[in-house]
């Protein structure tokens, strides 16, 4: 039997994705046009921006209110804005595909 097989983990969530993913789709609207929307172009900025950013697992509902209140944190949110822009950008310079 496998690790895994013993425990149910599937309730621990990185909340860094959500904020990730709504300020790539609010960045993305700027860009409309300009460049390759694909969903291979957007899951690799997705990616890249997630690999930037500090991870924001929760668990429990104790876990859940240690990251409502790093979610209100200027500079996380600003390393956010950040990790996305960036990422944006390098795969706007070098997409994924021809």
């Amino acid at each position: 039997m496998a690790f895994i097989d013993n425990y149910n983990l599937e309730h621990v969530v990185n909340e860094a994705e959500r904020l990730v993913h709504e300020e790539l789709g609010l960045q993305l609207e700027s860009y409309e046009g300009t460049i390759c929307l694909c969903n291979d172009c957007v899951a690799d900025m997705a990616a890249m921006a997630l690999n930037t950013v500090k991870p924001l697992y929760r668990y429990t509902l104790l876990g859940t209110l240690w990251a409502s209140s790093a979610r209100s944190d200027a500079a996380y949110d600003a390393s956010v804005r950040e990790a996305v822009s960036g990422a944006i950008e390098k795969i706007r310079l070098n997409p994924s595909h021809d």
